[in-house]
């Protein structure tokens, strides 16, 4: 029942009863004369610079666009501040959340009847006929108390996510800075709508279809990331209150989530990034306040989404995300 259970906790991951869009728009009833509009993301600005999540702001025009660096597997007792980021929703006229999956039940079925694809190697097949001799061997220290030998014919998707649980790594976190955002969108009334859809028999074909190889660098930096242990999940947490967003990019336990599926799948991970990317364009064709909590590496990686805007000759206001600011 172990590899039953797995496949299907991946996918809902990334598959949740996504609502259809709905158009967004906050309304009082009067149109804002230029000075309030002004004021009001004086004020947006001022409350990004005190954030306890790292946060950015860009403006062109009378269009504003807040993006939220998020990271995923905060513990629900790791401390930060929300207010900043929920003072900011607050003065948003819309919310763009990380994407949601859509799935049917023709493909819940169609991933219970693949799961032994999905769930183990090829036939005949183990971790040690594609890692190398240094990292089978490493492999096998971290899984030395492991009593059951079925690890070895795990698919590298599984093992990784139990290494990463290895790693300090709570996927059941709830206390992120998206959690925050919705709840502050529900005080303040502010609509808000995922940025993109994913499909779920997308998501069922990729993990069915991909060969082993290309998850390997996936498995390789998540034994490096078990190799850290809690105390680099912990530097991660730390790092990422602090606003240090390129400390929290170089800890182990990020460069393995940023590899393993869904964000490193070659299929999957260019349509995350794509989205992001267009919609923080359109915001700043929108009138008011745009917020986007989007992952921060996809924001904060070479060539990501502030890297971007800023080559369109954008002023990005908000914390240093590259070497090279200092």
């Amino acid at each position: 029942m172990k590899y039953f259970r797995r496949p299907i906790s991946l996918i809902a991951l990334c598959i949740g009863l996504a609502a259809a869009p709905v158009a967004m728009a906050k309304t009082t009833g009067q149109t804002p004369s230029q000075d309030e509009r002004v004021d009001t993301v004086d004020e947006v600005v001022v409350v990004a610079r005190r954030a306890g999540a790292p946060m950015w702001e860009i403006s062109s025009g009378d269009s504003t666009v807040i993006l939220v660096g998020a990271i995923s597997g905060i513990p629900r007792e790791f401390a930060w501040r929300p207010e900043a980021l929920e003072a900011a929703t607050a003065r948003s006229q819309r919310i763009l959340y990380p994407q949601e999956g859509r799935a049917s039940l023709s493909d819940v079925f169609r991933l219970i009847w693949r799961i032994r694809t999905i769930a183990r190697l090829p036939n005949g097949k183990t971790t040690a006929d594609y890692l190398s001799p240094d990292m089978q061997a490493r492999l096998e220290a971290l899984k030395a108390d492991d009593r059951n030998p079925a690890w070895r014919t795990q698919s590298f998707v599984g093992l990784s996510f139990d290494l990463l649980e290895k790693a300090g790594f709570e996927r059941r976190g709830g206390r992120g800075a998206a959690d925050a955002v919705r709840r502050a969108a529900r005080t303040a009334h502010v609509d808000g709508e995922p940025v993109g859809i994913v499909r779920g028999d997308e998501l069922v074909d990729n993990l069915i279809t991909q060969p082993p190889e290309t998850y390997l660098p996936c498995l390789e930096a998540s034994i490096r990331a078990a190799e850290a242990g809690p105390d680099g999940a912990t530097a991660r947490l730390e790092a990422w209150r602090s606003l240090q967003v390129e400390a929290v990019l170089a800890t182990p336990l990020d460069k393995a989530l940023n590899l393993c599926w869904p964000s490193g799948d070659p299929e999957i991970a260019p349509v995350l990034r794509g989205q992001w990317a267009d919609a923080a364009k359109l915001g700043l064709t929108r009138p008011g306040v745009t917020m986007g909590v989007a992952p921060l590496r996809i924001l904060a990686e070479p060539g990501g989404v502030l890297d971007q805007l800023e080559a369109q000759g954008l002023e990005i206001h908000g914390p240093i995300w590259r070497e090279d600011q200092r």
